[in-house]
């Protein structure tokens, strides 16, 4: 895959905390790794979903598995990213499976516990009225309880959406892209830039506050029965 080559600032004995002109000479650069980070977080939190999903379900079903699920997804969440990135590079090497698999390991303790607390959250005389109407237990739980759980699932996933934005830019020191290039390449010039820092830092930020809003507005319009809860 082509990649865009920043051009580097001019040194001169004064230059400004921020250049726009840097921005303009190099914003094909910048879309390239906006999009390289979202493509990142979005396949880290669509597998650590579908892995969550499968390990809340058969906690539900199993329930003395709940504790070690949860407690396993806990010790691999305490691992410091850098140090779960240097463990997965000398078995597949500066690759997307060595950044993925820390991050949608990350995403794990934060869904499968929310997924859990909302189907539990659902109220028994709903379960039982589904019973009644011969609902099986399979039927129940995916036409039902997780339908109403929805509210908390996204909350989880907002949190787990927001970090992983942040462990995203770590990748970089992998050289799989995303917007740590920037702050990586900033620090490391031989002179620091901190036009790239504060791109790297600032788009980072924004691009949290946009997935967060998105993720907010998604389940007031899947879940509108959430807020007249919320509002007694």
């Amino acid at each position: 895959m082509h990649v865009n080559t920043v051009t580097p600032l001019a040194a001169d004995s004064g230059p400004p905390i921020f250049q726009w002109k840097w921005v303009d000479r190099n914003a094909d650069a910048i879309v390239q790794r906006l999009v390289e980070h979202i493509s990142l977080t979005g396949a880290a939190l669509g597998i650590g979903l579908v892995v969550s999903i499968g390990l809340a379900v058969v906690s539900l079903r199993y329930r003395w598995s709940y504790p070690v699920i949860l407690g396993t997804a806990g010790a691999l969440y305490v691992i410091p990213s850098l140090g779960a990135f240097a463990v997965l590079v000398p078995f597949f090497g500066l690759t997307f499976v060595s950044a993925m698999i820390p991050l949608a390991t990350y995403t794990l303790l934060i869904l499968i516990r929310n997924i859990v607390t909302g189907v539990d959250q659902v109220p028994n005389e709903v379960r039982e009225a589904a019973v009644g109407m011969g609902y099986t237990r399979g039927k129940l739980l995916w036409q039902i309880e997780l339908p109403l759980a929805l509210p908390v699932v996204i909350a989880g996933l907002r949190v787990a959406a927001v970090t992983t934005i942040g462990l995203v830019t770590v990748t970089s020191m992998l050289g799989l892209g995303g917007l740590g290039y920037f702050i990586r390449a900033g620090i490391q010039t031989a002179t620091p830039n901190p036009t790239m820092i504060i791109v790297g830092v600032g788009l980072s930020v924004v691009l949290a506050v946009v997935v967060d809003l998105v993720l907010w507005l998604s389940e007031r319009v899947l879940a509108p029965w959430s807020r007249k809860v919320r509002a007694r």
